[in-house]
């Protein structure tokens, strides 16, 4: 059964290793529109290079950003709904986790990013005039997103310690090899999509879902159909209904030629 309506993560998923999208990739998207598939960017980037990267695959629309947190319409770069974290709960967290593990630096995230001195992750630099400050200091504008990075800890180290301390007042999640991502409690790409689906009337049978890391896990498992690329983290290959081939090999391009013929 063709599906209604596409999700599809960026990094790892839909974007090569070396960031870029593919000829094929692009194309396949192309025919899924045209045949009838609404096609989502579901992913843990804020909204601030949303618009260069969907005008590059070919997307239009609404986009899912910080993992949830944040939904954007992609042409013109306008927040259209946002689930902030709470300042009180965003605050007492990083004082926590500053007595529990020790050297760990932090970024926040809302329409812009900003970070702490020292904090570096995807062997990305940020743009020039990139607010830089004390995390708490940061914390004092609204914040979709706290990043957590420590150069010595593994993430998932580093997620399980945040989870305990912060209980049910916010969401923490791996993102990718070098962070872990904070959002307000309940918020996931899950959560989002199904809000998006239902103003769409489209059921979770009718819809698939592509993902590469544990921060995808909760999106294709309420997906029809949730589709892992072979890349993919051990935790989403355990849970997808089907795996396709590598980011680097076009898998979610199989997929959607195969579902929009």
């Amino acid at each position: 059964m063709r599906p209604r309506l596409a999700a599809i993560d960026l990094d790892g998923t839909l974007l090569r290793s070396d960031g870029t999208i593919s000829a094929r990739s692009r194309s396949a998207i192309t025919q899924a529109r045209g045949a009838g598939i609404a096609v989502v960017i579901v992913t843990a980037r804020g909204p601030a290079n949303i618009t260069a990267v969907a005008r590059d695959a070919g997307i239009s629309g609404r986009a899912i950003c910080s993992n949830g947190a944040i939904v954007v319409d992609v042409e013109s770069g306008e927040i259209l709904s946002e689930r902030l974290l709470e300042t009180e709960v965003a605050c007492r967290l990083v004082h926590d986790l500053r007595r529990h593990v020790p050297g760990i630096l932090f970024a926040v995230e809302h329409e812009a990013f900003a970070h702490e001195p020292g904090f570096s992750a995807w062997d990305w630099t940020p743009p020039e005039g990139t607010r830089v400050a004390d995390a708490i200091e940061l914390l004092a504008d609204p914040a979709s997103k706290l990043i957590l990075r420590h150069a010595g800890h593994e993430v998932e180290a580093i997620a399980a310690v945040a989870r305990g301390l912060a209980g049910d007042g916010a969401t923490v999640v791996p993102s990718g090899g070098q962070a872990v991502e904070v959002t307000a409690a309940g918020v996931n790409k899950a959560a989002a999509l199904a809000e998006i689906a239902d103003e769409l009337g489209i059921e979770p049978a009718d819809v698939v879902a592509f993902g590469d890391y544990p921060n995808d896990v909760a999106m294709l498992a309420w997906a029809g159909l949730g589709v892992a690329v072979a890349n993919a983290h051990a935790e989403v290959l355990a849970i997808a209904d089907e795996v396709t081939a590598s980011n680097d090999e076009d898998g979610v391009a199989l997929v959607l030629e195969r579902l929009s013929a």
